[in-house]
């Protein structure tokens, strides 16, 4: 029998528009696992699209854009295969409608709430003018007592207009409100009520649509209430008003968002757009993506190299910070590898490509962090959460409380449509004292005010997840070079041999003035150390570099080599006084350079990347905060053990490359961690969004900062201390807003349904619903505000 071969299965990463809150992007998932031949997918609220790995024979990808569609979103399959510049520009563009979108919709909201706000005022004292005292509520008495005589003093023409003329404008205002900015809110709480779920969108849905059915009713028919004993009122301008508020917040949630995709792009242009290609004995410059593989591409000092390959001829320095992070630049010579979009600082070189397009490594640490960013779970919003079970209840109660009013009032004797009046007022209290806003409101603020407090200790976050999520940290990866180290060569010491008949400024000065024609970052930093301290430097003559070995030249006279134990032993010059010292150096994470004098060994200095003093304090505060402390560095062992005990960091890994990184922190979470990545290089980005909270130094690369959820403005160790403090006090508010919030739905709901009314005459009507929800909100705002002055240590 022939043997039946499985087909691999495929994956696709589809857009999706309109998605809004984790319960939209948890609704989509579920509805793609369902689908025949997904083995998994991954919804990404943030990034705003599905990756799904399907069997072919079973499904495909046109089939699963229509299961998306299907519960009410947008989708669409991405055109063709494009580099990742191509694919990150198309997600900015639609991420920048999105936001500016929002944002209109946000602004005319809120300018029209603040119009509707100012309408209601005499249409209100009109309402409760000529109805009995107890016709009246007291939010209505307190209106026309404190804030109608100054609108009245400040605006007299609004008192004459007929009740007619506001009652229409107001119904007009929201109308455009609820037609125009508010209108998605509708149609995705339809498309949740469909497939028999429910959200924040429902909510909104309910509370404002509630409160305009009663408002049109009061407008069209404003006898039939006053006729039962009951104000007409509208809430026109509470319907506005929540619009508004929700806008608002989406808005700076589409203002994260946009964010996001920032790394990828920052990451793909690291490649040069062309390439110097042998032609023959010509050099011709091609575009990059036309670049074969065995093709010999020539590289002059200062480029980017556009491919991976191996060096045929010549030998230079590279600068592999972008793939290590390390401040050294390698030393290449033929044979050895090269990667794309690394730096060549000295030497001109050509090499073969070996690797292109798709292949070269720059190409995989972008799938790397897109991969890593997609396959993060959105964080379950607790608004969420509660409204999955509240929205469902509260409708029930409202539909109780009507049926129970109605049906008590004619058994008291009252008629029909004094019965349907009282019973749909106190329906109509639950459904709006039930409004959201207070829910809405609950995060976003705290995010705000968070964010405002965290931006003043130079700490910028990418929006509320990140703030929730570093609450919840229990391990710091630390990245070593220019994150716990300065992130550049300083010499450290200078050590004479025994018996020397020169000084140490002698030799530092016979030193720099070889190592000033040298562009080895290790010379630099001789030179640098030299003019610190005011040491003449001349000007060597004869000078030779010897690449990966040192230099030597003629100073004065002197014959002065400065470099490693090979080179000196290649000119003849014995180490063996300070191989002991050297030896002591190298184990402190040192690097060594010997000087000779004449073919006589004269000194050698050490050279270190000094750790930041800031470190020295913020490790232990970190560790005094429950938190484990894990050193990650592409650096040597020793360098890296070295740093580590000075200040007391019990866990190293060592050696490791971008695509080691990002393993180490899956096993840490895999282990049960929730990890904080803090690093500063392109290096460091896999890492980064990998990691549950990526923290970038804003000293470091901008392609580490977009992937990072927060950036450390100041450089140093100190934010990340503050951030964690910050955002454990963040998450404690915001519980605290969700729970008051929904406190006062719980206490508020049964007073509004007429609970205590039987005892105690008591009776929510729906303006007192609507000051309660007001009251909420107040209440939850300024529980926010708290966080911006709240002392954090």
């Amino acid at each position: 029998m022939p043997t039946t071969i499985p087909s691999a299965p495929d994956s696709v990463t589809i857009p999706i528009s309109g998605m809004t809150c984790v319960a939209c992007s948890s609704r989509i998932q579920r509805t793609l696992e369902r689908q025949a031949g997904v083995e998994r997918a991954v919804v990404n609220l943030m990034l705003g699209n599905a990756t799904v790995i399907y069997d072919p024979r079973a499904t495909s990808a046109v089939h699963l854009v229509d299961a998306i569609r299907s519960t009410g979103y947008g989708a669409e399959l991405a055109p063709g295969a494009h580099s990742a510049i191509v694919e990150q520009d198309a997600l900015d563009r639609a991420q920048a409608h999105e936001y500016h979108r929002l944002r209109r919709g946000a602004a005319f909201s809120a300018v029209a709430a603040v119009g509707a706000m100012i309408l209601s005022m005499p249409l209100s004292a009109m309402d409760a003018a000529g109805l009995p005292a107890t016709a009246v509520d007291p939010f209505m008495q307190w209106t026309m007592t404190r804030l109608t005589p100054r609108l009245s003093a400040a605006a007299p023409w609004l008192y004459v207009l007929p009740r007619s003329v506001l009652v229409t404008l107001l119904f007009a205002l929201t109308v455009v409100v609820l037609g125009w900015t508010g209108r998605h809110f509708y149609t995705r709480a339809w498309m949740a009520f469909r497939h028999h779920a429910a959200d924040m969108n429902t909510l909104i849905a309910l509370g404002t649509g509630a409160a305009f059915a009663y408002s049109v009713v009061a407008t069209v028919a404003p006898a039939f209430f006053t006729d039962h004993g009951v104000s007409p009122d509208v809430y026109y301008e509470a319907v506005i008003f929540i619009i508004a508020l929700i806008l608002i917040g989406n808005t700076l949630e589409a203002r994260a968002k946009r964010r996001t995709s920032a790394a990828l792009r920052a990451l793909a242009g690291l490649q040069p757009p062309s390439a110097r290609v042998m032609r023959g004995d010509a050099e011709v410059d091609v575009p990059v993506e036309d670049v074969q593989l065995g093709d010999i591409i020539a590289v002059r000092p200062g480029e980017r190299l556009p491919v991976d390959g191996e060096i045929v001829d010549g030998a230079s320095a590279v600068d592999e910070s972008m793939l290590t992070g390390e401040s050294l630049p390698v030393e290449k010579h033929p044979g050895d590898r090269v990667i794309g979009a690394t730096i060549n600082r000295t030497g001109a070189f050509r090499y073969r490509a070996t690797a292109v397009g798709a292949q070269t490594v720059l190409a995989r640490i972008v799938r790397m962090v897109r991969d890593a960013q997609g396959s993060r779970a959105p964080i379950q919003g607790l608004a969420d959460r509660i409204s999955a079970v509240f929205v469902p209840v509260v409708l029930q109660l409202a539909i109780v409380t009507f049926v129970v009013w109605f049906v008590s009032a004619q058994a008291t004797g009252s008629a029909a449509a004094t019965a349907f009046v009282r019973a749909f007022a106190a329906s109509v209290a639950v459904l709006v004292i039930a409004c959201p806003c207070a829910m809405g409101l609950a995060v976003p603020t705290a995010v705000m005010v968070a964010s405002g407090r965290a931006a003043r200790e130079g700490i910028l976050v990418k929006g509320g997840e990140a703030l929730q999520r570093a609450g919840e940290i229990t391990t710091v990866v630390l990245d070593k070079t220019g994150t716990i180290t300065e992130g550049k060569p300083s010499v450290t010491g200078v050590v004479l041999v025994p018996n020397s008949t020169s000084t140490e400024r002698e030799v530092l000065g016979l030193a720099a003035s070889v190592e000033q024609s040298s562009e080895h970052p290790l010379a630099e930093s001789v030179v640098r150390h030299a003019r610190d301290r005011s040491i003449a430097i001349a000007r060597a003559q004869s000078f030779r570099a010897t690449p990966g070995l040192g230099a030597d030249g003629t100073v004065h006279g002197t014959r002065v080599v400065v470099g490693s134990a090979a080179l000196m032993r290649a000119r003849g010059v014995d180490v063996a006084p300070l191989e002991s010292h050297a030896r002591d150096l190298a184990d402190g994470g040192r690097s060594v350079m010997y000087v000779a004098l004449d073919e006589r060994l004269a000194a050698l200095i050490a050279v270190a990347d000094p750790i930041k003093r800031d470190a020295h304090v913020a490790v232990p505060l970190l560790r005094r905060m429950g938190l484990e402390v894990v050193m990650l560095t592409g650096d040597t062992e020793r360098t890296a053990n070295a740093v580590a005990r000075e200040l007391g960091i019990e866990r190293v890994i060592a050696g490791v490359l971008p695509d080691g990184k990002m393993a180490e922190i899956a096993r840490l979470q895999q282990a049960g961690a929730v990890v904080a990545m803090v690093g500063d290089g392109v290096n460091d980005a896999p890492a980064l969004a990998r990691a549950d909270v990526g923290m970038a130094l804003g000293t470091g690369t901008d392609i580490a900062a977009e992937a990072a959820d927060v950036t450390l403005m100041r450089g140093d160790l100190h934010g990340v201390v503050t951030a964690i403090a910050l955002s454990r006090r963040t998450m404690t508010t915001m519980r605290q807003n969700l729970g008051w919030a929904f406190i006062y739905n719980v206490i508020g709901i049964p007073i509004a349904a007429g609970v205590l009314y039987p005892a105690f005459g008591i009776l929510l009507s729906p303006v007192l619903a609507s000051a309660a929800m007001a009251f909420s909100s107040v209440s939850v705002v300024t529980n926010s505000v708290r966080l911006g002055r709240v002392r954090l240590g």
